[in-house]
């Protein structure tokens, strides 16, 4: 099982990384910025984490169209602006 923690600019993300390691699940997540992962590397991801962030979700890089094209294939969990994309 392959994690994608998608980091909206926010530093409370790597609190979740934290507890997603502290889960076992470190050595299968990956972590990259809502502009710095394409939609089609988004594919090589069985879940993906939302972080929190400053602004609104239509404004978070790749976040929108991440969830219009993955939301019906991929487990997604939001946290904060995460949560309001979903």
């Amino acid at each position: 099982m392959r994690i994608l923690v998608l980091d909206n600019y926010d530093s409370f993300t790597y609190n979740l990384v934290y507890i997603v390691r502290q889960l076992g699940y470190g050595a299968q997540m990956d972590v990259f910025r809502n502009d710095k992962i394409s939609l089609e590397e988004v594919a090589n991801y069985d879940k993906i984490l939302l972080s929190p962030g400053p602004g609104v979700p239509s404004e978070a890089g790749i976040m929108p169209e991440l969830l219009k094209k993955y939301a019906a294939t991929k487990s997604i969990f939001g946290v904060c602006l995460g949560h309001q994309a979903i």
